[in-house]
């Protein structure tokens, strides 16, 4: 699960801005810039896993993904780092 957001599985490589920032201002080389700001979790650091795969899955419904495609990218996120370190 390489070159994946760690916390919601999107591909790195898709990231605008190429990675979140940790919180000496370098990147990220885990977390992308939607979910990892400054060392943090902006926005969703009170997420369970489950809330994170609820968001994600709207995300990319209204990006225009079938509804499939959208549960198949979010059904293992419990698997990604930030979920299996709680």
């Amino acid at each position: 699960m390489k070159n994946i957001c760690q916390s919601c599985g999107m591909p790195l490589k898709k990231d605008p801005e190429g990675g979140g920032t940790n919180a000496d201002g370098s990147k990220s080389a885990e977390y992308c810039s939607y979910c990892f700001k400054n060392g943090k979790f902006e926005g969703t650091e009170h997420f369970t896993v489950k809330d994170m795969q609820t968001y994600c899955y709207g995300k990319m419904r209204g990006h225009g993904f079938s509804r499939p495609i959208a549960w198949l990218f979010t059904r293992n996120m419990k698997r990604l780092k930030r979920w299996m370190e709680k």
